[in-house]
């Protein structure tokens, strides 16, 4: 498997940790590396600051063996996330943009994405335009909308996505199954709602799936944890093509992560 990873990075500064401390991070750097972890090919596309943040980016990436040959490197800072650690739970504060405020894909980083059998991007990665163009090109379209699937952004890109993720808080009911079903009559392929604590939930049109968590002995930081799953599931669709599989792969993914700081 061969996974491109486009859109969003930045360095998640947790305000609360020695002073502070910086982690390379955001979605889709998150997934590239988690995909390289488990044995799989996996490159990352997108934009880094010529700053201190863009080089613990860059250096990290190399050593976690993530293709970096399309990551561009502008003038300017490297997106910063402030992350404070309560209880093992990450709470978001400021986010500040930097240079992925004008990023844009080239005709050959496209060229380049299509050599791979999967792209994922997220909500935050200025990706969504490039998903109607991927499509024709015949690549599997991995899409994370986060919380924010009503907004416009995870609406325009339903029907060029064959795996859709999304985060809810209220585990599984049928007002979900019901958003869940509408999704997929949209146009979307396979819709994966992660519950959290609750596990996870899919629907392919005709059926729904569910798993629950691999329990997790010691929760340092759940940063990353929904990022992890989506790796480890499209790791699994990959391998066993089958969705409760995947989702297992998923979750045994997750659990891994939220055993230590930071994303990764």
């Amino acid at each position: 498997m061969k996974l491109a990873a486009i859109g969003s990075n930045c360095v998640d500064f947790y305000v609360n940790i020695n002073g502070g401390e910086a982690f390379p991070g955001g979605g889709p750097v998150n997934m590239a590396v988690y995909t390289a972890r488990l044995g799989e090919s996996s490159s990352y596309i997108g934009p880094v600051g010529n700053d201190k943040n863009g080089e613990i980016i860059l250096n990290s990436l190399e050593k976690e063996k993530v293709d970096i040959s399309h990551v561009r490197i502008e003038e300017g800072n490297t997106a910063v996330t402030e992350v404070s650690l309560e209880n093992g739970e990450r709470i978001f504060g400021d986010y500040h943009e930097g240079v992925m405020i004008d990023y844009s894909l080239s005709d050959a980083d496209i060229d380049f994405i299509a050599t791979h059998d999967f792209v994922v991007a997220d909500f935050w990665g200025r990706a969504e335009q490039y998903l109607p163009i991927l499509h024709k090109r015949g690549i599997k379209i991995a899409f994370d909308c986060a919380n924010r699937l009503n907004d416009d952004i995870c609406t325009a890109v339903i029907p060029y996505v064959d795996y859709l993720f999304f985060s809810s808080d209220f585990g599984d009911n049928e007002n979900l199954r019901d958003q869940m079903r509408k999704i997929h009559h949209k146009g979307s392929g396979i819709v994966i709602a992660m519950l959290g604590e609750k596990g996870s939930l899919s629907y392919d049109g005709s059926k729904f799936i569910k798993f629950g968590i691999i329990p997790c002995d010691n929760v340092v930081d759940t940063m990353g944890a929904g990022d992890s799953y989506i790796a480890g599931f499209l790791c699994g669709i990959d391998k066993y093509g089958n969705i409760s599989l995947a989702m297992e792969n998923g979750a045994k993914t997750a659990t891994k992560t939220i055993s230590y700081f930071g994303a990764w």
